[in-house]
């Protein structure tokens, strides 16, 4: 098995800033891609940025410039600044891994940490 545990959610007011961790533990191979993804009240989840194992960052138009993802072996990083109040969501972590022995393609998401951020 494969788990995601994410942390660094909270309240935080419109202009602040954020870290959101993601560490992925269990039965790893590879990680072929690790990203972020956030589902505002009433919206569709979408995608904000992922991060290849080649270290290639790809971000939503809604958060360039203002969102940065980086990865450390098995943990994926969210910076956030200048948050505004349309960032507060669900924030859910994902990954894409190869597990260890099957070689199985495995998709997996995190629980999900709630980002609120007020005015």
């Amino acid at each position: 098995q494969v788990q995601l545990v994410e942390s660094g959610g909270g309240l935080v007011q419109a202009g602040g800033s954020l870290r959101l961790s993601c560490a992925a533990s269990g039965r790893i191979f590879a990680i072929n891609v690790m990203g972020w993804y956030r589902q505002a009240p009433g919206k569709q989840r979408e995608l904000v940025a992922v991060i290849t194992s080649g270290g290639s960052a790809h971000y939503a138009e809604s958060v360039r410039g203002r969102f940065t993802i980086s990865r450390d072996k098995n943990t994926v990083y969210l910076q956030m600044n200048s948050l505004k109040l349309e960032d507060t969501a669900v924030y859910y972590c994902n990954t894409r891994v190869l597990e260890t022995g099957t070689l199985r393609d495995l998709e997996i998401w995190g629980q999900g940490t709630l980002v609120t951020v007020s005015s």
